[in-house]
Order: structure tokens, then C-alpha cells, then sequence
């Protein structure tokens, strides 16, 4: 059984499911260099245009998998750090994938896990879902996926929860701002749906400029550099084939070129 499932539908929505449902869907080598692979893969086509992520079973993920976690401790230290390694590079894939990220969180959530959540552009959680950032109950700490967790959830949130290691519900995940809507189980494809309809009316390229400036500006003072940067941008797209398209589509009261 592939630990990775990846479909793609004809309007270019890839759905791509952890497929370990035996472990809760918790990642080891193997399924990391699978799942970096595959992000790579689905960037450089250009008849994806939104992403979804999700797990198997009744978990989203579980995070790493503690008998790997066991393997590698045993390991020296440049095999560790180049194992790590590869877990940013997976990462830092997903949080850059330049086209639109949505986590379908249809269960729990530790650890890695919501490192995961926290490198996707939108969350939409059941609210039957609990999170933890657990590693510490294991002697652990939540180091690839802190940076990306500090982005969505603040410092001051951080340092509670990567310290208590304390379970969340899926209504707590969206008041911390972990994830963006906490929905019954029952309407969580609905919800997904949803976003995934707005997503495809937007322009392709225009979303992968405005997803890069969003990761860019975050907690940068607008300066003479990010005057010039975002007024560039905007020119560009302006200027930009995919721009004059939808401006001369909303005047002509017709679809644009993308929408389907």
C-alpha cells in the first residue's frame, strides 16, 4: 500500500492523502522524501491549480513516527542533521508551493502534523479534531516545524503550547488562528469545497505572485524596498496577460480565460 495517494480531477484540484492510517498517519523517511517528491512534482505542473492535503483514517497525522524517531537516535550527529534535513526541505516545499494549499483536517493533529496545517495557505478543520504540539512529552522539540508554526499562531502562543504540549480542540485551533474554520464532521467537504471553488476563480498567476508577497511582507516594516517591491508588483501584473484578461472580462461582463 502506497503511504502517499495523489489524485488530480479536470479542474486541476490535486488531492494528496498520507496513506499510513495503521499509525495515524505519522511520517517517517520514507513518506517524507515521497511527499517532497511529489510536491515538486505538482508545482512544475501547470494544470494543477489548488492543492488539497488530508489524511487516511480517522487522523490527519500523528506527526513523526516515534520508531523511526527511535532509529535515528541512534545515528550520528550528521546523520541526524541530514535526516532532519530532509524534513525542512519537505516543508519549506509545501509552505512555498506556488499555487494555492488547503489542509482538510479530518482528525488529530501533533507534532508534525500541524506543521503540516501551519504550511498550507487555509485550514478547514472538523471540529472532532484535537492538536498538540507534542514533542516535548517525548523529550523532543518542535524544531523544523517552528518557524512555520510561529508564522500562523504568534510567539506568545508558541511558547505556551510548545511548552505544555497541552491537546486543543478544532474551535480553540481557530481562535489561536492555526486554522481558519473549525466545521462539523459531517460538513467538512462541504466547507473544502467551498474554498476550492473560490480558489479556481482567481487568477493562476496572480495567486502565485500574491501568495509569495504574503510570505515576503510578513512582519516587515514598509520601507523605501517594500514600496518599490509591492509597486512593482503590481505594475507587472497590470501589465501581465493574465491582468488585462480579467479586467477586460469583468468589463465585458463575461468569465475569464481561467475559470472553467
Amino acid at each position: 500500500m502506497s503511504a502517499l495517494l495523489i489524485d488530480i480531477d479536470a479542474r486541476g484540484v490535486a488531492r494528496v492523502t498520507l496513506n499510513r492510517p495503521e499509525v495515524h498517519n505519522a511520517f517517517d523517511d520514507m513518506l517524507i522524501a515521497e511527499l517532497s517528491a511529489a510536491l515538486e512534482r505538482l508545482a512544475a505542473d501547470a494544470a494543477v491549480r489548488v492543492l488539497v492535503l488530508t489524511g487516511a483514517g480517522q487522523s490527519f497525522s500523528a506527526g513523526a513516527d516515534l520508531n523511526w524517531m527511535r532509529r535515528m537516535g541512534g545515528f550520528s550527529d550528521a546523520e541526524n542533521l541530514a535526516d532532519a534535513m530532509g524534513l525542512t526541505t519537505m516543508l519549506r516545499r509545501l509552505n512555498e508551493f506556488p499555487k494555492p494549499t488547503i489542509a482538510r483536517v479530518n482528525g488529530a493533529a501533533f507534532a508534525g502534523g500541524v506543521g503540516l496545517i501551519s504550511c498550507c495557505d487555509i485550514a478547514i478543520a472538523s471540529s472532532g479534531a484535537v492538536f498538540a504540539v507534542s514533542e516535548v512529552r517525548f523529550g523532543l522539540v518542535p524544531g523544523t516545524i517552528g518557524p512555520y508554526l510561529v508564522a500562523a499562531i504568534g510567539p506568545r502562543v508558541a511558547r505556551r503550547l510548545f511548552q505544555t504540549a497541552e491537546r486543543i480542540s478544532g474551535d480553540e485551533a481557530k481562535r489561536i488562528g492555526l486554522v481558519h474554520e473549525s466545521v462539523p464532521p459531517a460538513d467538512l467537504d462541504a466547507a473544502v469545497e467551498k474554498i476550492v471553488g473560490m480558489l479556481l476563480e482567481g487568477g493562476a498567476e496572480a495567486q502565485a505572485v500574491s501568495k509569495r508577497l504574503a510570505i515576503e511582507l510578513g512582519n516587515r516594516d514598509v520601507d523605501d524596498a517594500v514600496m518599490r517591491q509591492t509597486a512593482q508588483a503590481s505594475a507587472d501584473a497590470r501589465a501581465g496577460a493574465e491582468g488585462r484578461e480579467g479586467t477586460a472580462a469583468f468589463l465585458e461582463k463575461r468569465k475569464p480565460n481561467w475559470r472553467r
